[in-house]
């Protein structure tokens, strides 16, 4: 999946999750699936716990932040 390709998956609704980026627009957030991993989760482990989740949408998370770290690294330099 490229950087640009997670746009189709990662929604923001002010109303779901305070505006916090989902995925496809279910109540499970960017934060929560990276939170997960650096608790120590694999993926396997995520997507036995959510059914609803699939690999391209783990990836679109990973596209996501790493797009939007680019972004902040650029403001700050």
């Amino acid at each position: 999946m490229s950087l640009g390709d997670y746009k189709n998956r990662i929604t923001i609704e002010p109303g779901k999750r305070s505006g916090k980026p989902c995925i496809r627009g279910l109540r499970i957030t960017v934060s929560d699936i990276l939170s997960y991993f650096a608790a120590g989760m694999t993926e396997s482990e995520i997507l036995e716990d959510f059914s609803e989740l699939t690999h391209e949408d783990i990836q679109a998370c990973f596209a996501f932040a790493a797009e939007r770290e680019s972004c902040f690294m650029t403001v700050r330099a």
